[in-house]
């Protein structure tokens, strides 16, 4: 190395020293001064979240004071009315006792969902609606199950539900004449509790036979007494008038006509049924009764439904 090389290499070196502290200085404090930014950020970002959750929450305490203040404890909503309106035969009485509402409650402090439900646990009321009608009235729009037929000590709707029957004093209209129902015997009973819908397809058959009845041509001739369910593929029907007639699990409204056209030509004959096997497609077996026994003709109770059409 040349002797002019080697005093440039030790007159720049001190230099180049001094440059380094220099720029490592530089570089501390740039650091230094972000890292004072990223503290003022975060504690501006915390003030700010701070502040709007105290703001949000000082509006939901407000928000919270107003509503119960101007409306769930505003005495302009409280209840001067329950109207209350039913298809069926409970007194209006025992459905608005069994609501749980009063007189004087505020109409939105009250759970409309929870009046409902208590009314439709009552095993003889099918369904609900429940309506504010501002400033003081509540709405109640009862629909009741409508029994069809009796099984053991319980009555069952057309869709197979268990109620116990809706004690005299309960009622809103007494009981009427004829007001009873076929007994259904030989039938799966061990899931039938008030409430519940039974599951026996036996039972279901009878009850859909009864449905059928109802809107056949023999329903103003005749009244049922008992449907044996017993056997696996027929029904029993037992009426008041001695009659033992026989039905398949299907078709019911072509066998009941069927019924109906021998009825007929028994009473232009003045024979009556005793025993009718209608299970059977083609000659129908039938017998009738022995003209020296032949029992009085009984007339049918007029039967008229206490329940009104159903609508809510």
């Amino acid at each position: 190395m040349s002797a002019a090389k080697k005093l440039m290499w030790f007159v720049s070196k001190p230099k180049n020293r001094a440059f380094e502290r220099r720029r490592v200085l530089d570089v501390k404090v740039a650091r230094r001064q972000a890292a004072r930014m990223r503290v003022r950020v975060a504690t501006l970002a915390a003030s700010l979240s701070l502040t709007t959750i105290f703001g949000l929450y000082i509006l939901w305490r407000g928000g919270e004071w107003a509503m119960n203040h101007f409306v769930y404890q505003n005495r302009a909503f409280a209840i001067h009315e329950i109207d209350i309106q039913t298809d069926g035969v409970i007194s209006l009485e025992h459905l608005r006792r069994w609501s749980g509402v009063r007189h004087g409650q505020n109409l939105f402090a009250l759970d409309l969902t929870r009046v409902k439900r208590d009314l439709e646990l009552v095993p003889a009321i099918q369904l609900v609606a429940v309506e504010r009608a501002l400033p003081h009235t509540l709405k109640l729009r009862v629909i009741e199950r409508e029994p069809i037929a009796q099984v053991q000590s319980y009555l069952l709707d057309a869709e197979g539900f268990a109620m116990s029957a809706v004690e005299p004093h309960q009622r809103s209209v007494p009981v009427q004449p004829g007001e009873h129902y076929p007994t259904i015997t030989g039938g799966n009973t061990s899931d039938l509790r008030p409430g519940r819908q039974i599951e026996s397809p036996q039972i279901h058959a009878a009850l859909k036979f009864l449905t059928a009845f109802q809107h056949s041509s023999m329903a103003p001739l005749v009244d049922l007494l008992r449907i044996d369910v017993s056997a696996p593929d027929v029904l029993m029907v037992y009426t008041a008038q001695q009659n033992e007639i026989t039905f398949r699990m299907t078709d019911f409204d072509k066998q009941l006509n069927r019924w109906w056209l021998i009825y007929t030509k028994g009473q232009e004959q003045s024979r009556q049924i005793a025993w009718l096997d209608l299970s059977v497609n083609d000659n129908v077996p039938l017998r009738w009764f022995d003209s020296a026994v032949v029992p009085p003709t009984l007339v049918k109770p007029r039967k008229t439904s206490p329940y009104k059409k159903k609508h809510v």
